[in-house]
């Protein structure tokens, strides 16, 4: 430990002996509390070392550096900004297959929530050269696996450039915006299936696979942006809602020689979504998934690159819906067999199957469930995976054989682990966290999972949170009169007497799949939350019904009906802390942002004896105005399923509400419309119904940028501190 880093932590622990600091919200939002991490950390595939992006406060400059896994020395800087002084801040970037060349993105201007433009560069390790593609920002841009080409999308066609001639090739050229759109996805793809590159290179870099969107019969949604000059902007999205029309998809082979295209017929399916695409190990054979409307019938398609033929390699069918969000969960081996995970035993968990779809064995079963695969070690017939396994609240690395045997548990402190392995599956870097320690990044052998050596503690962020004497989080499970078992947590005043009564403020998000009660490090809401503690109020958050990580019948038991099960928890869920002798019931409040705010509108409408004041910010307040992959795939459409959406939507009880409430929404929200807030006041109003409310102007659904959050929270504390 550095004499200076000594005395830092000397300092803050003398401080801490004199008098316990007070959180505010102006210091939740100064930095003070931001861990230290690995800045875009990559394992290279060739070599048995990874890449970490670093600031030099010295210079001023960004560098990637290379580190040894084995020993975690820097072996190298493989790029640096101050031998280029007019590139821009280097902000992400990625490796060639041969790992000589490096994509460096800058200027990255955000689109939506993944999506973004930028200015990308290709340095040359070797000859150390720079060069920049295409002449304005691009998007997405991916190297060929034989390193030669970049294949991007700009204005939305379609292009390949060449890194010899700097010569670049139209793919397409009828891509124009708010009707067609190729090799990335549109709005509603983007936010629920939660990709934007819809193109990939075949493995011997002769084709590409893409797909096209075409959006022109989408609805548009248009908003208004009010900015600082006279006259407001119109800015217009296809965001097709509930049982509105989709974008009309199609695939389509390139191949990059005789720069021709080829369609590929997926006429047997109608009104469907093409939900991944993504080549195999066998350069003639790209591997497509492809889900109905309803989401609960999928297929995967393995398609010929040459005749552009398809066959259905898998097909897996749900009662209810497939929950695809946020998962790549297909990986294909060395030889096309391929590993696929799946809930169709009622817990998700990974299957292997041969090359033509044949099942060869489920490699993890019990009831609990996978949450992310790290990958497979050939050479040992290893599988790496994340799991909760040691109970629903925590994350754990685990080892298993192919065969499904020899598992075992490399993490080994309760909380959450995040694994990167090395190349060869030798070692790992195993990021760790709990309620009561901020991410620590450590070296561990991937055989027995044993700590090697520390790369970060977070020491310094410990001493700075130690004078502040927050109270802890207490986890806890709730039982409600349905005999529903919830896990929820409690964060009470530090100087808690059990013979008071205190105030409470439940929160909670609630969506389909979702977690909050979870064994992690502070989020800002944590430190908003224990800002409130320190001010005598006690908070708790509640996982209903819906939420996930505990099997199938848990969270897909609201299908159809979103937000019946969910309030019904929440609601009784208050109930069971009203009878604690330390809590006052008359006076417990509920606070929510989108999904949430939904929850906790409904919550103060329809458990209005039960909470005393609700914050709701950027709600859903009636499903017919969200966007039609999410909706659809828990309720259905409005046509099929009128009654699911109107007997839980907020505006249709307005005239049940008795407490206070306070409605919240950005103005230029892309996501949850400010439809849905205009709708609820004026539901609201003509139910004769006093109300507080905040629109902020030309801010999206985060509801940030400059002095917005702590307005914001500065607001939110306020009412919290008036009504309860």
């Amino acid at each position: 430990m550095s004499s200076n880093r000594f005395l830092l932590l000397l300092l803050f622990a003398v401080t801490g002996i004199f008098a316990q600091q007070k959180l505010t919200v102006e210091k939740l939002y100064d930095g003070s509390f931001r861990p230290q991490g690995m800045a875009e950390l990559q394992a290279l595939k060739n070599t048995n070392q990874y890449t970490v992006l670093n600031y030099d406060e010295g210079t001023g400059s960004i560098q990637i550096d290379l580190y040894d896994f084995a020993s975690l020395k820097k072996t190298a800087t493989l790029f640096d900004t101050k031998s280029y002084s007019r590139l821009p801040m280097v902000q992400s970037y990625s490796f060639d297959a041969s790992e000589n060349l490096i994509l460096m993105a800058c200027n990255k201007e955000s689109i939506y929530r993944h999506s973004f433009t930028a200015d990308y560069y290709v340095y040359d390790i070797a000859k150390k050269q720079l060069q920049k593609v295409g002449d304005k920002a691009i998007q997405e841009p991916t190297f060929s696996p034989d390193g030669k080409k970049i294949a991007f999308v700009q204005d939305n066609n379609l292009y390949v450039y060449d890194l010899a001639t700097k010569a670049t090739t139209a793919i397409t050229t009828d891509g124009k915006k708010n009707e067609i759109i190729n090799g990335i996805t549109d709005w509603v793809y983007e936010e629920e299936f939660a990709f934007v590159r819809a193109f990939d290179w075949s493995t011997d870099s002769k084709n590409i696979a893409f797909i096209r969107f075409d959006e022109s019969k989408v609805p548009e949604f248009s908003m208004s942006i009010f900015g600082t000059s006279l006259y407001p902007t119109i800015e217009k999205i296809k965001y097709p809602k509930a049982g509105e029309s989709n974008s009309v998809v199609s695939l389509h082979l390139y191949n990059v020689s005789s720069k021709s295209s080829k369609n590929v017929d997926l006429s047997q399916y109608k009104d469907f979504y093409i939900s991944r695409i993504k080549w195999t190990n066998d350069a003639s054979k790209v591997s497509v998934i492809v889900l109905n409307r309803h989401q609960n019938d999928l297929d995967i398609l393995l398609v010929d690159a040459t005749t552009a033929k398809t066959n259905v390699l898998l097909n897996e069918k749900s009662k209810t819906y497939i929950d695809f969000v946020d998962k790549d969960n297909l990986y294909f081996m060395s030889d096309n067999q391929f590993l696929w995970s799946s809930e169709k035993d009622g817990f998700n968990h990974i299957y292997w199957y041969d090359k033509t779809g044949k099942l060869v064995r489920q490699i993890t079963k019990g009831n609990w469930e996978v949450t992310d695969f790290y990958g497979l070690d050939e050479k040992s017939k290893t599988v790496f995976y994340e799991s909760v396994e040691n109970g629903a609240i925590n994350r754990d690395v685990y080892r298993v054989g192919l065969d499904g045997k020899n598992k075992k548990r490399l993490s080994t402190k309760a909380g959450t682990n995040k694994a990167t392995f090395s190349p060869n599956y030798k070692y790992y870097i195993n990021v760790f966290s709990n309620v009561n320690q901020p991410a620590s990044y450590t070296l561990n052998d991937s055989n027995s999972g044993k700590e090697l050596q520390s790369i970060e503690s977070n020491e310094e962020l410990l001493a700075i949170v130690k004078p502040y004497n927050l109270p802890s989080k207490e986890f806890m499970s709730i039982k409600t009169a349905q005999n529903n078992e919830l896990n929820a947590w409690m964060i009470k005043p530090v100087n808690f007497d059990a013979s008071k009564k205190y105030p409470v403020l439940m929160y909670q998000y609630s969506g389909p799949g979702s977690q909050e009660v979870k064994n992690d490090w502070n989020s800002t809401n944590d430190y908003w939350f224990k800002m409130l503690a320190q001010e005598g109020y006690i908070v708790v958050c509640v996982d209903g019904r819906g939420t996930g990580y505990k099997g199938e019948a848990f969270k897909k038991v609201t299908y159809k009906q979103l937000g019946k099960f969910e309030v019904e928890d929440q609601i009784e869920a208050a109930k069971v802390l009203g009878t604690y002798s330390y809590i006052d019931a008359s006076r417990i409040g509920i606070f929510g942002w989108s999904f949430g705010g939904f929850m906790s509108s409904n919550c103060i409408l329809k458990g209005n004896d039960v909470f005393k004041m609700a914050i709701a910010v950027a709600p859903v307040t009636n499903w017919r105005f969200y966007d039609s992959v999410y909706t659809e795939r828990y309720m259905q459409t409005p046509q099929e399923n009128p009654s699911g959406y109107d007997d839980n939507s907020p505006i249709n009880f307005a005239k049940q509400l008795k407490g206070k409430y306070l409605l919240i929404h950005g103005s230029a929200d892309d996501n949850v419309h400010v439809q849905n807030t205009m709708q609820m006041m004026e539901a609201l109003i003509q139910a004769d119904k006093q109300f507080d409310s905040q629109i902020y102007p030309d801010k999206n659904h985060g509801i940030y940028g400059g002095k917005t959050r702590l307005q914001l929270y500065t607001k939110m504390t306020n009412f919290v501190k008036d009504q309860l």
